[in-house]
């Protein structure tokens, strides 16, 4: 076991870990920023864009990642214009992996956050509208924090759907052993080449992991200890 355990290469985990926590700061940011907008849009204009932003939760990874390569892409203009004025290529490389989690992760963040949203009382709001406070002050100050629960929920999911990104994270990031091989994508390679020995190690790992994101869940959501008994 300890000969085993120091023939691994920990590269996927810590990439995974990295990965996660960088795209669920972006899935964070841009989720509350999406939620909060859409909320104030036209019915309409509020369904249609809803489904836009929700397209990637429903969409099979492959083909969120199709065009994420066909957009980043260095012989796109986008891919392009990053190359040459920034020096970033997004196809094979780290960050790669951190867009193609983010785009994944986002919807989850996006959700819980909006739904969290709608769940606060109105009257707060109007009684902060009363008290002369501003709708940046009113959303920082009442909104959030009342929707802190959901908003936390939300947080968890999209970086447990991060760090177990695979389809997007393949085709965009590819798999480089130490740059761009996450977990996920090591456990399909070992499973390719009949190491599944080190595949189920993986798996392992993954299912622990996984384990303490669904027990933070149930914290952050007030579930577990809180939960009364009805029996």
């Amino acid at each position: 076991m300890t000969e085993f355990l120091q023939s691994i290469n920990w590269s996927p985990l810590w990439i995974s870990l990295k990965t996660g926590l960088v795209a669920t700061v972006i899935a964070f940011f841009l989720g509350i920023f999406c939620a909060r907008k859409v909320m104030k849009l036209h019915p309409t204009a509020r369904g249609i864009l809803d489904g836009i932003l929700t397209m990637p939760l429903v969409l099979p990874p492959t083909v969120a990642g199709f065009f994420l390569l066909l957009i980043f892409s260095v012989k796109r203009p986008l891919g392009s214009f990053l190359l040459e004025n920034f020096d970033w290529k997004i196809v094979q490389t780290w960050k790669g992996c951190v867009i193609a989690a983010a785009v994944i992760a986002f919807p989850l963040m996006y959700r819980n956050a909006r739904a969290a949203f709608e769940q606060v009382d109105v009257n707060l709001i109007y009684a902060g509208e009363t008290l002369g406070m501003s709708d940046s002050r009113i959303f920082w100050k009442v909104v959030m924090p009342t929707a802190a629960p959901g908003i936390a929920s939300g947080t968890v999911l999209a970086f447990a759907r991060a760090i177990g990104e695979y389809g997007a994270t393949s085709m965009l990031a590819g798999n480089i052993l130490g740059k761009t091989r996450t977990v996920s994508v090591a456990i399909a390679s070992e499973t390719a080449a009949g190491n599944y020995g080190m595949a189920g190690f993986w798996v392992a790992v993954i299912i622990l992991i996984s384990f303490v994101i669904v027990a933070a869940i149930n914290v952050v959501s007030g579930r577990g200890m809180k939960t009364k008994r009805w029996m």
